[in-house]
């Protein structure tokens, strides 16, 4: 008796998703916490350091200008990389898994 082979993960399985799964959650993790260092960030600047605060930028504060100006496309750009990021994780998670069954398919 042959002892049975270790199968590997196909897309469908848990431990596919499961690792997947893993791999987004520190993705998401990593987005999050840039998220909050930026929005967290703003109110200690402006505690820590008012005089530079308060200086002029374009007409504004630069409390002002982060916040209004900045704040929205830094927000776009972490969604931005977490969607590309999210896509490229599934897609070489899907290729792992073709390119195993293609050499368990060769034996």
């Amino acid at each position: 008796m042959n002892p049975p082979k270790e199968s590997k993960p196909d897309i469908h399985s848990e431990d596919f998703l499961r690792l997947l799964m893993r791999r987004q959650l520190r993705l998401s993790i990593a987005c999050a916490t840039t998220f909050l260092i930026a929005l967290l960030g703003l109110p200690l600047l402006n505690y820590f350091f008012p005089e530079l605060m308060a200086t002029r930028v374009f007409g504004f504060t630069l409390t002002w200008f982060v916040l209004g100006v900045l704040f929205s496309p830094l927000v776009w750009l972490i969604s931005w990389f977490f969607i590309r990021r999210s896509i490229a994780l599934e897609e070489s998670e899907v290729e792992e898994v073709e390119r195993e069954k293609g050499t368990e398919n060769d034996e």
